[in-house]
C-alpha cells in the first residue's frame, strides 16, 4: 500500500511536513484496518496539521489527499475529524460558543434525505434535538459530531452531540451493502429529545467561508484515490509498454496535474482571502468539478490499460476502483455544474 505523501504543489507553498508524512504512512500501515486505524489516528493528525486559511491550506490538502492515495476507507474516516476541528476553530475565531475537542473521535452529520427530518427546540435554556438525521458515516464507531438540524421551517442550526447520550440510536444496521467504501457504514441516526449545544446562529453552518473550504478538502481525498490508482498503473511490469500503455500513462498525467493545479491555486485563493463569501462558493464548485473529471479519466485509464485481470485477482486494485467510484457519487455531477452556471450568471465569472 503506497503511503509516500502526495505533492500537489512543487512550485508553490512548502511540503507537507516530514512528521506527518510518518503519521500518514503508519496509519496505512496500521494492522486493525485503515477505518480503525484512521479513527484512532485522527486526533493526532488534527494536532499536527493546519486548518485552512491560516497560511497552509496546501499542507492540510496534501495530508488529505495523500490518506486518500493511500486508501480511501482510511481517508474517510480521518477527513470528518479534520472537517470537524476546523469547524470549530473557525465558530471559536467568530467568537461563538463550541466545545472543547478533545481526543475524541468526531463526524460532521450535515446530509438531508427525503421523508427524514431532525429538528432541534430550545428547553430549559439549552437545545434538544428529535428525529432522524441521515447519511451518518461511521456513527457507530464515533463519540461526538456537529449535526445539523431545523431550527425552524427556513433555518437549520449546528450543533453538538455526545452520540454515547441515552436517545441516539443507529438504524438499519443491516442495510449497507455497498461494494465500495464497505466499512465506512453510513446508516440513519434517530435522536430522541437528546440535549445538545449550538455551535455558531441558525444559518452559520451553510454561509460561512470554511463550507466551501471543507468541500475542497473533500475534492483533495478523491484527487489521492486517483492517484492511488495511477501508480498501480505506473507500477513495474513484466512485458515492455506498447504505445497504447504509454497512451494511458500520458492521459493519466495530464488529468492529474489540472488536478493538482485547481487544488494548488484554490490553497492560494483561501489563504489570500480571495476565497470568501460567494467568490468561495464559486471556487469550490469549480474545484470540485475539475478534480471529479480527473477522477473520472483516471478510473477509465486504469481500467483500459490494466484489462479485467487486476479487478478479479488483485484485492486491493478492485477495492481502489470501487472505493474511489462510490465516493466520487458525492459530487452532484451535472447538478453541480449547473450550480456553477448559475452563481456564473450572476456576475461571478472570473473570465
Amino acid at each position: 500500500m503506497p503511503s509516500s505523501a502526495v505533492t500537489l504543489w512543487p512550485a508553490t507553498g512548502d511540503p507537507t511536513p516530514p512528521h506527518v508524512v510518518d503519521l500518514v504512512a503508519t496509519a496505512a500501515a496500521g494492522t486493525p484496518g485503515p477505518v480503525e486505524q484512521g479513527l484512532e489516528l485522527a486526533p493526532r493528525i488534527a494536532e499536527l496539521c493546519p486548518t485552512p486559511g491560516e497560511g497552509a491550506t496546501a499542507v492540510l490538502w496534501e495530508v488529505l489527499a495523500s490518506l486518500g492515495a493511500a486508501d480511501l476507507q482510511l481517508a474517510r474516516a480521518v477527513e470528518p475529524h479534520l472537517d470537524a476541528r476546523n469547524i470549530l476553530v473557525e465558530a471559536a475565531g467568530a467568537g461563538h460558543d463550541v466545545p472543547g475537542p478533545g481526543g475524541s473521535r468526531w463526524g460532521v452529520f450535515a446530509a438531508e434525505g427525503p421523508g427524514v427530518r431532525l429538528e432541534a427546540s430550545a428547553h430549559d435554556g439549552g437545545w434538544r434535538l428529535s428525529g432522524t438525521k441521515p447519511w451518518c458515516s461511521l456513527a457507530g464507531r464515533l463519540d461526538r459530531a456537529l449535526v445539523t438540524a431545523w431550527v425552524d421551517e427556513e433555518r437549520r442550526g449546528l450543533f453538538a452531540v455526545d452520540l454515547h447520550a441515552p436517545g441516539v440510536r443507529v438504524d438499519g444496521d443491516d442495510a449497507w451493502c455497498a461494494r465500495g467504501l464497505p466499512e465506512v457504514v453510513s446508516l440513519p441516526v434517530a435522536l430522541d429529545d437528546v440535549p445538545a449545544q449550538p455551535v455558531g446562529p441558525p444559518g452559520w453552518y451553510l454561509t460561512r467561508d470554511g463550507f466551501a473550504w471543507g468541500g475542497i478538502g473533500v475534492a483533495a481525498v478523491w484527487y489521492g484515490g486517483a492517484v492511488g490508482l495511477a501508480r498501480r498503473v505506473a507500477a513495474p511490469r513484466r512485458r515492455p509498454r506498447d504505445q497504447l500503455s504509454h497512451l494511458h500513462l500520458g492521459e493519466i498525467d495530464r488529468h492529474l496535474a489540472a488536478g493538482a493545479a485547481v487544488l494548488a491555486s484554490a490553497a492560494g485563493d483561501v489563504d489570500a482571502g480571495r476565497a470568501s463569501g460567494a467568490a468561495g462558493a464559486v471556487l469550490a464548485l469549480r474545484v470540485r468539478a475539475v478534480v471529479a473529471d480527473t477522477c473520472e479519466a483516471v478510473l477509465a485509464a486504469a481500467e483500459h490499460e490494466l484489462g479485467p485481470g487486476p479487478q478479479v485477482s488483485e484485492p486491493e486494485y478492485a477495492a481502489r476502483l470501487a472505493d474511489l467510484r462510490l465516493y466520487l457519487r458525492q459530487h452532484h455531477a451535472e447538478r453541480d455544474l449547473a450550480a456553477l452556471g448559475r452563481e456564473l450568471e450572476e456576475g461571478r465569472a472570473p473570465w
